[in-house]
This record gives C-alpha cells, sequence and structure tokens, in this order.
C-alpha cells in the first residue's frame, strides 16, 4: 500500500522531467532555425524597391546597355511639336510614274519626301516608313498623269518654309500651300469628290473615214461637239465600271462608282492646233477608268463602235475597252464639302479652299502642265498614234496594253469601305 503512491510520484516525476527535456530541444530548434531564416528575409526586404518609390528618393540608378545607350537622346536634343497637317502641291506627270511612291522607278512621292527630309520637315525613319507620321496621299495617279491641286496629309512641324523647299524641288513639282487640319483628317477618306481634265486635240472627234483630216486644220463641227456632250452625259450617275478598270468583276461592290458631271469645253487653238478639255466629277474613280471612258467615247463618236456597246459596257458582258492616253489626264481639284462645312468655321481650322493661291495655281498651270501637253501633241503627236491603234481595237480579246498593266503596274486599291473614297484615276 505504502509503495503505490511513490511509484507514481516517480513516473509523474520521471514523465516531467522527459516533457521538459523535449521541450528544450524543440525550442534550441526553433530558436536555430529562426537565426537563419530571418537574416534571408532582412536581406530580402533590402534588395526590393517599391514599384511607385521616386527614383530620386531610393537613389536608383538605370544600368546602362549598349543599346540604351544608343537610344539616349543627346544633350542638345529638342522635341519638335507636330500637327496633323496638309500639303496641297501640283506636278506635271509626263516623266514620272505615278504619285505613288515605287521602289526602283521615279515618282512624285520619293521626289517630295526626299525634299521634306533635307530641310527636316520629316524625321529619317518618316522618310523611310511614311505611316508612322500618318503619310497619305489623296489620289493616286497614274504614271503621265498631272495633278494641279493634289493633297498630302500628314503630321508636320509647324514652322516651316514652302519657298525654301520649292527651291530643291524639280521645277514640274511644286508646293503650293500647307494647313493644319484635324488630328483624324485623312486626305484620302475625308474627300468628297474629285475632279480630272482631259486635255486632247478636236481630230480625235473626227470620223474614222474621213482620211484627208489633218490635226493642224481639223476644227471640230457644233453638230459632232454635241454629239460628244450627249454621249459623255451618258455616264452620269451610279454605274457598274468594272469593265472600265483592271482585277474587277461585275458582283465586286467596289466596282460601282458615281459620276456627278461629265462635260466638254469649247475648243480653244494653239498653235494652229484646235484642242478641248474634258471635265468629269465623281466621287472616287478606279486605276484607268477615266481614260476607258474617254477611249469608249471616242470609239462611238469616230464611228469604229455603235452607242449600244455603252449598255453592254455597264452590264455583266466582259468587254476590253481601249485606254486613252495618260498625257493629257489631269488631277484638277479635291472636294472636302463635307470637313469645310463641320471645320472650317470652328474658329480653329480653315477650309480646305486654295482661292488665295489661285494666281501661282495659274501660273504653274501655264508653264509647267497645259504647254507640256499641247506641245507634246504637236510635236510627237502620241494621241494620232493611238487613233491608229484604235481602229483596230477588239472589244472581244485583250489588248496588249492589259498584259503589260498585269505584269509592271501596280495593282488596284482596296474595295472601297461604307463612308469611304479612293481614287487612283
Amino acid at each position: 500500500m505504502f509503495r503505490l503512491p511513490l511509484l507514481q510520484r516517480s513516473l509523474v516525476f520521471t514523465e516531467r522531467r522527459f516533457i521538459g527535456h523535449f521541450a528544450n530541444i524543440m525550442s534550441e530548434a526553433i530558436e536555430d532555425r529562426l537565426a537563419k531564416k530571418i537574416p534571408a528575409k532582412k536581406a530580402q526586404k533590402n534588395s526590393y524597391k517599391p514599384r511607385y518609390e521616386s527614383r530620386k528618393r531610393a537613389n536608383y540608378n538605370v544600368p546602362q546597355t549598349e543599346e540604351a545607350a544608343k537610344r539616349a537622346c543627346p544633350e542638345n536634343f529638342v522635341r519638335i511639336k507636330r500637327k496633323k497637317s496638309v500639303i496641297m502641291l501640283g506636278y506635271s506627270g509626263k516623266n514620272y510614274f505615278g504619285m505613288q511612291r515605287n521602289e526602283g522607278v521615279k515618282t512624285v512621292e520619293e521626289e517630295l519626301l526626299a525634299a521634306m527630309l533635307k530641310h527636316k520637315w520629316i524625321t529619317d525613319e518618316a522618310y523611310n516608313m511614311p505611316q508612322s507620321i500618318s503619310f497619305q496621299r489623296a489620289a493616286r495617279t497614274d504614271k503621265g498623269v498631272s495633278a494641279i491641286r493634289q493633297l498630302v496629309s500628314l503630321k508636320l512641324p509647324l514652322e516651316l518654309n514652302v519657298a525654301a523647299l520649292n527651291e530643291d524641288l524639280p521645277k514640274e513639282i511644286r508646293v503650293f500651300a500647307v494647313k493644319v487640319v484635324t488630328q483624324g483628317f485623312n486626305s484620302k477618306n475625308d474627300c468628297f469628290a474629285r475632279t480630272y481634265t482631259y486635255t486632247l486635240p478636236t481630230i480625235a472627234f473626227s470620223n474614222h473615214a474621213d482620211t484627208e483630216a489633218k490635226m493642224e486644220t481639223y476644227r471640230v463641227p457644233v453638230d459632232v461637239l454635241q454629239r460628244l456632250r450627249c454621249l459623255l452625259k451618258m455616264f452620269e450617275g451610279s454605274k457598274n465600271y468594272y469593265n472600265f478598270t483592271i482585277k474587277k468583276g461585275f458582283f465586286d461592290p467596289s466596282a460601282n462608282r458615281y459620276i456627278m458631271s461629265f462635260t466638254c469645253d469649247d475648243p480653244f487653238v494653239v498653235d494652229g492646233v484646235e484642242f478641248t478639255v474634258i471635265r468629269v466629277k465623281g466621287q472616287s474613280f478606279m486605276m484607268h477608268q477615266i481614260r476607258k471612258m474617254v477611249g469608249l467615247t471616242l470609239s462611238i463618236l469616230r464611228g469604229h463602235s455603235e452607242t449600244k456597246i455603252l449598255e453592254t459596257a455597264f452590264s455583266d458582258t466582259r468587254l476590253y475597252i481601249p485606254r486613252a492616253p495618260g498625257l493629257g489626264l489631269v488631277l484638277d481639284t479635291l472636294h472636302y464639302d463635307r470637313y469645310n462645312k463641320r471645320y472650317g468655321n470652328d474658329g480653329i481650322h480653315s477650309p480646305l479652299l486654295w482661292d488665295e493661291y489661285e494666281e501661282e495655281i495659274q501660273k504653274f498651270i501655264r508653264e509647267e502642265v497645259y504647254p507640256i501637253i499641247t506641245e507634246t501633241e504637236i510635236k510627237e503627236k502620241p494621241f494620232l498614234e493611238w487613233l491608229e491603234y484604235l481602229s483596230e481595237h477588239d472589244f472581244s480579246g485583250k489588248s496588249p496594253e492589259e498584259n503589260e498593266d498585269n505584269e509592271n503596274e501596280e495593282c488596284e486599291d482596296e474595295p472601297v469601305k461604307p463612308g469611304k473614297s479612293q481614287d487612283v484615276a
């Protein structure tokens, strides 16, 4: 009886002793673990830099790599403020392969970009990649086609010297004015309509059976001029012009174009040769469209085709329409009626009208555009050569010039989207 309590007390003492020893071991292990872990956390905390902490306060230095050093701006760098602007220019296209830049050939756009780079209107990057400054031409004219009031929209500095730029441009290219426009302006998509002129000798209106008609002595009769105007009138309105361009089908929506007016001026005489000017105004034009419109009209007027071929040309029957020479075609005016109505009198922007520059424009026309057309026609007679080809043209078979187009010239632009227009006449 007496030994049992002693035994129990001994067991309790031993158990307490064991527990105390185990606790000491665990305590030492935890302390040892914490001693190793806390310095690591402190080191990690010291190396952490808050994302938005002030660099100056944190004494932070950006690591300078070789690439970063190349991108670093020089100490004398000055950022030039640029605004969306338009350049209004004219050019004689006889010696150029169109307006649009095209590697390996002489274009108006290449001459313009090179001159702007020289006068620091644009940077090297913009010269190599014009889309970086929102560069956009209003109309992409074909090879040999001239322009009087062509527009280009892009981002430019505010301080510009137009006269100095013109000194470094060829004489057949002239910048008339620069205007600031809205930030979202696009010279192609915001263009409401375009007016082209086509200058040609009136000998083109003579009947093909009249073999004695000479360019120097021919004067167009009033009744022939009246019939011409009636034929031109038949093109007005919305019609399917897939036969008047290349690489389009009848069911292509972009082949539908709206012609507002198609007229012919009274004749005039230059060095004994009678000329006239045909004017066409439309929302937009496709590649070769106007020249084929003129070509088909002359084919009917000269007696090579009947008037009913016009109905066939607008139908789903494929015709290969003759294309008149490009020398006489001129982009005359770009119309921005909607833009002018909305922004022209807002007190910030000026309307895209060029009345104040008309004297300079007319001087350029008299010296560089129309003389080139008339003198070339009188001396080289390219239109007479084309009239000989016209008499043998086969509307049912593809002509040599069509094959040449498919091999050498740029493709037609993308389909017209709703609310937008484009032009490559």
